[in-house]
Formats: C-alpha cells, sequence, structure tokens
C-alpha cells in the first residue's frame, strides 16, 4: 500500500513495503524524479538500508559465537512486516520492530523509524535507531535513492554530472565480484567538484567514497534546469550507483560499509559499525532538494 503527502512544490508517495520511497514529483510540472523501478533493468526506486549496507562476507556475521544470516542491504528493505505509523499534514511515519523473526538473523532489540517529512521544496528523511535492549548494539544505516536520468526525451545520460559542494581529491574502493570492498582504489574525483557521468563509469559496480570533504552533491544536466540535490550532513560514506543499462543515477549517503573482502566477519570490528548504548536511541538524516 502506498501512502502519500504533498505541498506546492512536491508529491511524494511511499510504500509501506520497505517504507520505500516511490516517488518524488513536482506538483509544478508533473516530473517525476525518482527511478521507475523497471524490473527488467533493477526493481527498486529507494531501497532503506538497515542494520546493514551492501554485501556481508560469506552471507553471514558472527556475534558472541553465534552465525548471522543478516540478508545484504539488511532487513528493512522489501520487508512486508514494516507498518504505517502515522502522518501529519506534511510527513509519514514507517517503522519495524524487533520480534523472533528478526532476532534469528540480527540479535539485537531494536527499533527502527523512518519519517518522510515535505519542506516546501525538499524531502526530509529522518531516520531513528532505537536499542530496546539491555546490551550494546550494532548496526549501520543508509539511504539508496535512484534518481531519474536523463529526465527529458531530448538529453542523454552523458548530459548529467554530479556537482560536489568542494573541491574533491578522493578515490573509489573497488568492489570484488561477490559485492566485498577490496584492497584497491582507483582515482576518480582529482581536484574537481564535477563526475561526469557516462554509460561506463560503475561497471566495476558502486564508487565508494569514504573521504569527501562534501556534505551535498547535485545532479545537475547540462541541457537543461532542474537540480536535484542531497545533503548529507549526517553520514560518513558516499555510493554513488547506477546498472550500467539504467537511466538513473543512486546518490547513496552511508552509516556503514559492506563487508571488506578480508573481514574476519565479527559484527564488532566491521569497518564503519555503529554502536548504540542500551536504552539509548540515534538520528540522522539526510534532504533531498529539487529546483526546477
Amino acid at each position: 500500500m502506498n501512502h502519500s503527502i504533498e505541498n506546492q512544490y512536491l508529491k511524494v508517495a511511499v510504500r509501506e513495503t520497505g517504507a520505500e520511497l516511490t516517488q518524488i514529483q513536482s506538483t509544478v510540472t508533473g516530473k517525476d524524479f525518482l527511478w521507475n523501478a523497471d524490473p527488467s533493468i533493477w526493481p527498486s526506486h529507494a531501497p532503506v538500508l538497515f542494520p546493514v549496507i551492501g554485501a556481508i562476507k560469506n552471507g553471514f556475521v558472527k556475534y558472541k559465537g553465534q552465525q548471522y544470516e543478516v540478508p545484504r542491504h539488511g532487513i528493512i528493505r522489501n520487508n512486508t512486516d514494516v507498518k504505517f505509523v502515522g502522518e501529519t499534514d506534511d510527513s509519514l511515519t514507517f517503522g519495524l520492530k524487533f520480534s523472533d523473526k528478526t532476532l534469528k538473523i540480527y540479535p539485537f532489540e531494536f527499533e527502527f523509524l523512518i519519517t518522510y517529512r515535505l519542506d516546501a521544496n525538499k524531502l526530509v528523511v529522518d531516520h531513528k535507531v532505537i536499542n530496546h535492549g539491555d546490551t550494546e548494539m550494532l548496526f549501520s544505516l543508509g539511504g539508496h535513492p535512484a534518481f531519474q536520468c536523463p529526465l527529458h526525451d531530448d538529453e542523454a545520460y552523458e548530459d548529467y554530472y554530479l556537482e560536489f559542494y568542494a573541491v574533491e581529491n578522493d578515490s573509489t574502493w573497488l568492489l570484488e565480484k561477490d559485492g566485498l570492498v577490496g584492497k584497491t582504489t582507483k582515482p576518480i574525483l582529482e581536484n574537481t567538484n564535477v563526475l561526469h557521468l557516462n554509460r561506463h563509469l560503475f561497471d566495476n559496480d558502486a564508487l565508494i567514497f569514504k573521504h569527501l570533504v562534501s556534505k551535498q552533491v547535485s545532479l545537475r544536466s547540462t541541457k537543461s534546469p532542474q537540480v536535484i540535490t542531497v545533503h548529507y550532513d549526517d553520514f560518513k560514506y558516499l555510493g554513488i550507483w547506477a546498472k550500467p543499462a539504467g537511466d538513473f543515477v543512486c546518490i547513496e549517503p552511508w552509516l556503514g560499509l559492506a563487508d571488506n573482502a578480508d573481514s574476519d566477519q565479527n559484527f564488532e570490528t566491521k569497518e564503519g559499525i555503529m554502536k548504540l548504548a542500551a536504552g539509548d536511541s540515534f538520528e540522522a538524516k539526510f534532504v533531498i532538494e529539487i529546483n526546477e
């Protein structure tokens, strides 16, 4: 079931399954900015990533002597147990709480809440994680929104580029075939704030940036005026990805990473893992801003 909100700038729809954003549409022009989830290419719009991001080595993590088969990208994506929590005039909230089912694959008494809130021409995506257990909780958190690219029939994919807020010098960490992060890096941003898109940019899977200065990046076109900006002040890492044949690009704020190829698979030593004390809560947000 889809739930929606709108204001004078944007209409937003969210699917209850997986609490997945399915539409960001201009109420002025009718233009849709999210990828259409074509199942023949990539059947998602904007998966929610929790409590892991990307691939897990050998499909399981180790914690206190036990093995837990946490799915790729975690337990929110495509999960029909996610519930609609409530709404206001300008927001929609969804949640998932621990259960006997989740404890079999993720050993923590968590509560996960995500709120989509409209603020003029901005969509604010608020995340809240609560540790209801009596031990420290380990988790990662991230977004995976896919933006339509190109947006107009008379444009090509190569007309688009990503503009970072600051001049950057950062490399991507190359992924191995099983989606694990290898030890090899490749220079991508060398004294520039611009990354031009092309159909071969993601031949080796996602670009993974660990050391960006910028906390915002904009998707722009050389042929049309709209600008889609993602602000991610609360997030440490950034992923950029698309299917080579897909007319989209994902801008992914992350608090966490896929497993390293040489990981010992222990949850406690996983790179980028977050730790939350018993009884505490954690909040992080990113913002999608649309300018036409």
